[in-house]
């Protein structure tokens, strides 16, 4: 392509680029949004077959557009989400262009602004916004090496049961991904062992409402910031099978096998901490808090939803809760794969090095950089409990969008006062 100019370019057509177009758009902001792949790809072709969202259709959405198709109570699966996305930009007229890669970035050596790189050519534009999400850089843990014949594979890689060598299955890491993707090895009649940290284990429902309107209502969702240490906790919870509470003694119940965090491997054997009590009681703890939360919330404003008190039932302590197994021979008790639903890391290596601290980590208030004219959208926590999340994005892509428009009614001013006054 030819050399362009653009007032603010947008980097990444998923859920974050998309909110941040229908923003800038209502703003008057020229912009364009490069995508490397399709719009919403990772949704697509970066999940497993049976993924669905993990809220309900009429909550994880965009205000102006609902879901086709899908019972507001529903949990619309990943290809619906991805048509959403892809008819959402129809519906604002997003300017995406699909198959460019952004290069490099750098500040615009003959004035302000930047000068992107890109396979297809060279751009200027004024501000930038990484709407690339959180989910860049698969982190897979160097723990077990990679020529003892196993198959080792990120969760983002993992498709289905049928998709993996015969044998036992071990799935590091509880959260969302982690559960869902063992519980459904399990239903599939493997043998599976579930690594389990520290987790956040929220009621999928109760009284009648999902766990979304309970989040909304008791103002969980707003929280600023996550609490010291608890940055990177988990949340466990599922829109799978219609929706449904992960409740990890169940799964045990039913032939899992649960295991403290994963620490070491040597000789053949996988060693684990003994915290796997102390980690799930503090999900029980999460689980059960919302639950007296909620009945407060109930008395207080004389709501009439019928009382669950079944859900206060815990359960049994399966035998690996009471005798916790520290050690595993991979070999001797048949495991074969090994799937690390071990999150995400960052990459920005498009964008200048001096914008993340000592870990990588973005930089940022609310997503507006310490360089001026550069945005980051899509992270987690970016400015509350509720930014992960589709109907999050769109509230601070509308900040980062209010932004930018108020930085430019700064610059208009200062243009205006420079011209000569007229006679």
């Amino acid at each position: 392509m030819a050399h362009e100019t653009i007032h603010t370019l947008v980097v990444g057509a998923g859920q974050a680029g998309v909110a941040m177009s229908e923003h800038l758009s209502a703003q008057g902001i020229e912009h364009l949004v490069f995508e490397r792949h399709r719009i919403a790809e990772r949704w697509r072709s970066e999940r497993w077959d049976t993924l669905v969202a993990n809220g309900p259709a009429w909550h994880d959405r965009f205000p102006s557009l609902e879901f086709v198709g899908v019972h507001p109570d529903a949990f619309p699966n990943k290809e619906t989400v991805a048509d959403y996305f892809v008819n959402y930009a129809r519906h604002i007229k997003a300017p995406i262009r699909c198959g460019v890669t952004v290069t490099k970035v750098t500040r615009s050596r003959e004035g302000a602004g930047f000068l992107v790189e890109t396979d297809q050519g060279t751009l200027t534009a004024q501000h930038i916004v990484a709407a690339t999400g959180p989910f860049q850089v698969p982190l897979m843990p160097n723990v077990v090496p990679d020529d003892l014949g196993l198959h080792q594979i990120h969760s983002n890689v993992y498709r289905n049961p049928d998709a993996l060598p015969k044998g036992g299955v071990l799935v590091v890491g509880a959260g969302s991904s982690g559960a869902q993707i063992a519980d459904e090895i399990l239903a599939a009649g493997r043998q599976v062992y579930l690594s389990i940290g520290a987790h956040d284990r929220p009621p999928r429902s109760y009284r009648g409402r999902d766990f979304v309107w309970w989040l909304g209502v008791l103002n969980k969702w707003d929280a600023a910031t996550p609490g010291p240490g608890t940055e990177h906790v988990t949340i466990a919870v599922s829109g799978a099978q219609g929706g449904k509470t992960v409740d990890f003694r169940r799964f045990a119940a039913r032939g899992m096998t649960l295991l403290g965090m994963t620490q070491t491997y040597c000789d053949g054997t996988l060693a684990f901490a003994p915290d796997l009590r102390r980690n799930i009681e503090r999900g029980d703890a999460n689980y059960l808090s919302v639950l007296d939360e909620a009945d407060a919330y109930i008395v207080r404003n004389a709501l009439d939803l019928a009382p669950e008190p079944q859900a206060r039932a815990l359960g049994n302590d399966p035998a690996c809760l009471t005798n916790p197994i520290l050690s595993l021979d991979l070999k001797a008790v048949g495991i074969t794969t090994i799937i690390w639903a071990t999150g995400y890391g960052f990459d920005y290596n498009w964008l200048p090095m001096d914008l993340y601290d000592e870990k990588g980590r973005p930089k940022h208030q609310r997503g507006v950089s310490a360089e001026a004219g550069i945005y980051f959208l899509g992270l987690p926590w970016q400015s509350r409990r509720g930014s992960a999340f589709i109907w999050g994005v769109w509230h601070d892509a509308k900040y980062l969008a209010d932004h930018i428009a108020r930085q430019q009614t700064y610059l208009n001013y200062h243009a205006l006062s420079l011209q000569s006054p007229q006679p």
